[in-house]
Parts: structure tokens; sequence; C-alpha cells
């Protein structure tokens, strides 16, 4: 056997056990995240790819649509499974609440394209089938702001050695890391949507960079300003599970690693 073959074979082995230790390590996540948390997480993604669909606002330098009035619940669920079972835990539900977002619309595309002769369906199905680039747009801009948010949630909960579980920390951690997380989660979104498919598929309606930028600012602002009201809750949530040892068998698997 060549030196080649015999290394392609280690690779080979070394990716599996990988993969079957990434598979137990989140089975093992999935049974002790709370639930409550995790449903609330996956709702408001599936909620904000809806309310994409619908900008609020437009102006010459200010656009908004309508995921920004449940996105910051995204953020907040981020930052409660973070602060308490890691960022690598956290991006895990992340992709499996993208995961179920598409199984979603997938379910009401069908939805909407069966006939029906009971009614006229027609704006409930083009609510149902949605446009296929904004979910582009919004699952490429939620994973990669939630990687982003997560590692920034982490880093800076480091920071804080003499208090970390404080209130201080929670708070400085929480609103960094959602502010500059929501900036490019609605940034990515806004160039992909409204600069790259819109103009094509929407007969010339398009924002500007400009108005990409005021909105990802103007929109990360105004979704801080929630992460700040209700912050409090998600810090007394984190206790409560500190408290309770919630996630034991999980948090000890890691430690093992």
């Amino acid at each position: 056997m060549n030196t080649e073959t015999l290394s392609s074979k280690q690779n080979i082995s070394t990716l599996s056990a990988w993969i079957k230790k990434e598979k137990e390590e989140t089975g093992i996540l999935l049974r002790c995240i709370p639930s409550t948390v995790v449903s609330l997480f996956v709702v408001s993604v599936i909620c904000m790819n809806l309310l994409a669909n619908k900008t609020l606002i437009q102006t010459d330098w200010i656009a908004l649509d309508g995921g920004i009035l449940i996105s910051w619940l995204s953020f907040m669920c981020m930052d409660i499974i973070t602060k308490h079972f890691g960022p690598k835990a956290s991006t895990k539900i992340a992709i499996l609440a993208a995961l179920i977002n598409l199984m979603t619309c997938v379910i009401f595309y069908i939805a909407s394209i069966i006939p029906s002769d009971a009614d006229d369906y027609t704006a409930l199905n083009g609510i149902l089938g949605g446009t296929w680039f904004i979910l582009l747009g919004s699952t490429i801009a939620f994973l990669a702001s939630a990687v982003i948010n997560n590692c920034l949630n982490w880093t800076i909960g480091r920071a804080f050695q003499s208090n970390p579980d404080g209130k201080l920390a929670f708070a400085v951690r929480s609103y960094v890391s959602t502010f500059i997380g929501q900036f490019f989660d609605n940034l990515i979104f806004a160039v992909i949507v409204f600069t790259v498919f819109a103009p094509i598929f929407w007969d010339g309606f398009h924002w500007t960079i400009l108005q990409c930028i005021m909105c990802s600012v103007t929109g990360a602002a105004a979704e801080l300003v929630m992460e700040v009201v209700f912050s409090p809750v998600g810090y007394k949530v984190t206790q409560r599970w500190k408290q309770d040892h919630v996630g034991r068998e999980y948090l000890d698997c890691i430690k093992e690693d």
C-alpha cells in the first residue's frame, strides 16, 4: 500500500470519527437544551423569513423590512444559548432553525400551488409561496450573522474574568454582539435581495447601497433597543439554568474534549 493511499484512508477514518462524534454531541445537546428557548428561536426565524417580504419604510436614505419586528428575539435566544452552552452549541441550533425554516417554506410552497375551488386564495398563495431569492438571502444572512454573533458574544464574555456571570458581563456581551451581528444580518440580506435580485425580478424595484447600509445600521440600532429591554429576561434565564444545572450532560461532554 503506497503512502498516498494510506494517507487517504486515514483522512477518511478521521472524518468518519469526527462526524460520529459531532452527531453524538448534537444528540446530547438537543436532549439537554430547554425546549422553550429552542421553540421561540425556531418560530422567530420562520416569522422573520415571512415578514422580510414586506418593506415597512423606504426613503432616500433608509429602508426597513418587516423582519425587524422579530429578529431581536432570534439574537436574544442565541445570546442565552451561547452564554450557557457555548458558541458551537448556539451555532448548531441556528443551523437546525434554518433547516426547519427551509422545510416550512417547502411545505408552504406546496400548499400554495395546490389548486382549490373553495375560495380565492390568490393573496394567501402569494404569501405562502414566498420568493426564492428572499429565502436564499435570509438563510445566508442568518447563518453568517449567527456565527458572528455567537463567536463575538463568547469572546467578549471571556474578557470578564472577575465576574463572568454578572449582569454587566451579560449586558455588554449581548449588546455588542447583537448590534454587530444584526448589522451584518441586515446588510447581507439587503445586498443579496434588494440590490442583486430585486431589480431583475421586481420590475426594477431596488434599494441603493446607501439604503442597505442605513437599513443595516438603523435596523441594528432598533433591534439593540429591544435587546436592552428584554436582556434582563435573558439574564434571569441563564442564571436559572446555572442554578438548576441545566445541560450538565452536554457540558460534561464538551469538557472531556
